[in-house]
């Protein structure tokens, strides 16, 4: 089953393309990660996916329908989550909102929905959170929770935006084996991510520049000329001991990150 597909597409927002011409297919169990500077289109991609934001032209499709059709079978975590901040909702109260879009807002849980929160709440490690006030949590803590809601929808389309945000070591391996899972359990994943140590892992990178720099294999895309157009700066790494090794520089955002690539078989 295909989760999505894009044929000459054009994304952007008030009427202004952003990244003219995506041509990509994700399969089911499938994932794509979406690498490229701040304002590079990974969000606009993103949010036209879930039906945030009108196709400009082209088509795309989701789980066979338009954009923003299929709200049961779709998980989406954003950057942003400024009802964190203002409303008076506990952590628990978050990953229980995932069921909503099965059951409808007035819809009664079942006992299934309740194993499937609590489920998400130990994976993400959050459980002795789960009475807590969401604005009392840190940051990191909150991240969990937020990834919490998402694996509680098991939903058969993960759509992730920066998900690593403030987690730390630990939030990391988690997220990282929770998301592992998913795709072995068959749904699809797409995310977008500053961290080409954990793009290299998908199934499909498509870097981003306000237009397509490249879509393919981590090994195939993920290369020093690719990224010195994705991001500006790339510097190879002179010694012996660290052949295949480089560092990517951003013209805009973040640090400095060094990436290993297998060196070519002697």
């Amino acid at each position: 089953m295909t989760a999505i597909e894009a044929r000459d597409l054009s994304i952007g927002y008030r009427g202004e393309v952003v990244v003219p011409d995506v041509e990509l297919t994700v399969q089911e169990g499938g994932s794509l990660a979406l690498v490229g500077t701040n304002g590079s289109g990974k969000s606009t991609f993103i949010r036209t996916l879930v039906g945030l934001l009108p196709v400009l032209s082209g088509s795309m499709r989701v789980l066979g329908q338009a954009p923003g059709r299929s709200p049961a079978r779709l998980a989406y975590l954003s950057q942003f989550h400024e009802s964190g901040y203002i409303l008076p909702i506990r952590a628990i109260d978050v990953v229980r909102m995932a069921r909503y879009a099965t059951l409808g807002l007035f819809g009664r849980a079942r006992g299934e929905d309740a194993d499937l929160v609590d489920w998400a709440m130990e994976v993400m490690d959050v459980t002795i959170l789960r009475n807590r006030p969401l604005r009392d949590l840190s940051g990191g803590q909150r991240q969990r929770v937020y990834l919490a809601n998402v694996l509680a929808h098991r939903a058969d389309l993960i759509v992730l935006d920066e998900p690593t945000a403030g987690l730390d070591a630990a939030g990391r391996e988690r997220y990282l084996d929770a998301m592992a899972a998913e795709l072995q359990r068959g749904a699809a994943l797409v995310t977008a991510t500053h961290d080409i140590g954990e793009a290299v892992e998908y199934h499909q990178v498509l870097l981003l520049a306000r237009r397509v720099v490249a879509l393919g294999s981590g090994a195939d895309v993920l290369t020093p000329d690719k990224l010195m157009e994705t991001f500006g700066i790339v510097i190879s790494d002179p010694h012996e001991e660290h052949r295949g090794r480089f560092t990517v520089a951003e013209r805009t955002h973040g640090s400095p990150q060094t990436i290993e690539t297998r060196p070519p078989a002697e």
